[in-house]
């Protein structure tokens, strides 16, 4: 039969079928299934309603296995809304009510914007075909303004503080990017902000004011991965991920506990390996060192952290392995000053372990360990020389999301260090609780936070309404070891505070946050403090 006849006779018995106004003719069964056959997709006859199918075909199957039984009783045909309009909402609520968010655009989009649907296109070849650049530059951030009264026991002020945290992100490739952080209306290293204090005891009149402009970089630095750098050059793909960075980069380690620094140095991680025999479902492993900017309450300059004495040498690793998240690290800080013929170089050590238990409580327990500080002399005192333990509790309600009560405790013996802090990262309690942190901006009080020769917690119970506000209410506390007034402890005696905070969007762009503290110290004057701050997302 030609090529040219089949056509012909499907248009006859087209034009046979209408003329006589009748349906097509059923198409034979084939064959029924037999036990060297394997029942497969059924296929639909013309004319026939959804169920009555022609007979599977045949297929070879291997002699090991068996046609599974088939219940048509549980199948029934597809649901039908012709007969139902296009209801908006209806659509929306099966994705739980969500839409498109138009938030607030980067006011620096150069290249193409931040947020973009569709394909990103083939970019440029200048680093290489398999390493496609596609530069884009964007500036971020956000903008804080607020007034607060703040009664830090000597020093009591009133003042209306300003402060802008800038990112700037040059991205070259889809792994490569310079990016620094600037924050120009302050001092970091002093804890100065441009300012207008307007009570308190340490203003001259009324009307004082500090208008500051710091053009320094916090951060300054590049990251890329090694493998995709590799490809570009090499024209070839490679076969694993090797992640860098060097530059004034930022350190952020156990959530900022055991390191938040930016130093000058570098970094280099071994991601993503895994152990079958270790049950290690994922592992990274990273290698740092840094020859300056290593701010450290261990190197001490007119009784304030000193950034410009040491180098640091470390490695972090993270494990996740049987439900549990496990973190370890070490580090060498190697003073470099000479001060006074002394040497406060030493090791830091620290674990942590993060793990859910009995589906009810999300636990972490954290371990800092400084050792091998030699006595510096001449009067001078250790100053890392002690271990700090930390647990961090909450409680999985039936809201996890938005409701949650946490129990954080403390134990601190000596003088333990963050293997790094940067001047305005707080102290190494800054986690444990509102009480313990400051806000960076107005001088907010706050309770103790190095740790030193003291232990104590803080109880308290966060809840986010329906993620649209926030309500924050603790009570904290620590207690000293040992004699009271020792050398080198912050804490003259028993401290306790009662804090709380208030927050929620007001727009797309705007947020309103409140806080309130009231402290009691023993052997010092209590603390107090109400403030409030309006943030600007760009």
């Amino acid at each position: 039969m030609s090529a040219r006849t089949v056509p012909t006779l499907v248009a006859a018995a087209l034009a046979a079928i209408l003329a006589s106004g009748t349906q097509a003719a059923e198409l034979p069964r084939r064959k029924p299934v037999t036990e060297t056959t394997l029942p497969a997709i059924p296929e639909p006859t013309d004319g026939k309603v959804h169920g009555e199918h022609s007979k599977p075909r045949q297929v070879e199957m291997s002699p090991h296995a068996a046609p599974a039984e088939v219940t048509r009783e549980l199948f029934g045909p597809d649901p039908s809304y012709a007969e139902k309009p296009y209801d908006v909402k209806a659509q929306l609520a099966i994705y739980g009510g969500k839409r498109a968010v138009v938030g607030p655009r980067p006011p620096i989009e150069w290249g193409y914007p931040m947020y973009q649907p569709g394909p990103l296109g083939n970019g440029i070849t200048i680093f290489g075909d398999k390493n496609p650049a596609r530069p884009q530059l964007l500036a971020y951030g956000d903008f804080r303004i607020g007034p607060g009264y703040n009664d830090n026991g000597k020093v009591d002020t009133g003042n209306f503080a300003a402060r802008l945290n800038l990112d700037l992100d040059l991205r070259l490739t889809a792994t490569e990017r310079i990016h620094a952080f600037l924050r120009p209306l302050d001092r970091n290293r002093v804890g100065r902000f441009t300012r207008v204090e307007f009570a308190g005891n340490q203003r001259d009149h009324f009307g004082d004011h500090e208008i500051l402009l710091d053009a320094v970089p916090e951060t300054l630095f590049f990251e890329g991965d090694l493998g995709q750098i590799a490809a570009g050059i090499t024209d070839e793909y490679n076969l694993y991920d090797i992640p860098i960075a060097f530059g004034l980069m930022p350190m952020v380690l156990q959530n900022g506990i055991w390191m938040d620094d930016a130093i000058l140095g570098g970094a280099i991680t071994i991601p993503a390996r895994n152990s079958a025999l270790l049950d290690i479902s994922n592992m990274d492993i990273t290698f740092f060192a840094g020859s300056d900017r290593v701010t450290t309450g261990a190197l001490l300059k007119n009784g304030q952290k000193e950034d410009h004495g040491a180098n640091l040498y470390g490695t972090a690793i993270f494990i996740e392995m049987r439900e549990m998240y496990i973190e370890a690290g070490y580090g060498y800080t190697d003073d470099t000053r000479n001060f006074l013929g002394s040497d406060v170089s030493y090791h830091n050590l620290t674990a942590a372990v993060t793990k859910r238990y009995f589906g009810k409580v999300s636990n972490s327990l954290r371990m800092i360990y400084n050792f091998g500080q030699d006595d510096p002399g001449r009067g001078l005192r250790r100053t890392a020389d002690g271990w700090l333990l930390l647990i961090e509790n909450s409680l999985i309600t039936s809201k996890p999301l938005t409701l949650v009560p946490y129990a954080n405790f403390f134990f601190g013996s000596r003088r333990p260090q963050s293997l790094a802090r940067d001047f305005g990262a707080g102290g190494v309690l800054r986690n444990t609780g509102i009480n313990f942190e400051t806000d960076g901006l107005t001088g907010f009080p706050k309770l103790d936070d190095t740790a030193n020769d003291t232990w104590g917690g803080a109880l308290g119970v966060s809840y986010l309404f329906n993620l649209e506000q926030q309500v924050v209410v603790e009570v904290a506390g620590l207690n000293p070891f040992d004699a009271d007034n020792e050398p080198g402890r912050v804490a003259k005696g028993h401290q306790y505070a009662l804090g709380a905070r208030y927050q929620r969007p007001l727009t797309k762009r705007w947020i309103f946050r409140t806080d309130a503290i009231y402290g009691v110290r023993e052997h010092e004057a209590n603390l107090a403090g109400i403030r409030a701050e309006m943030r600007m997302k760009f």
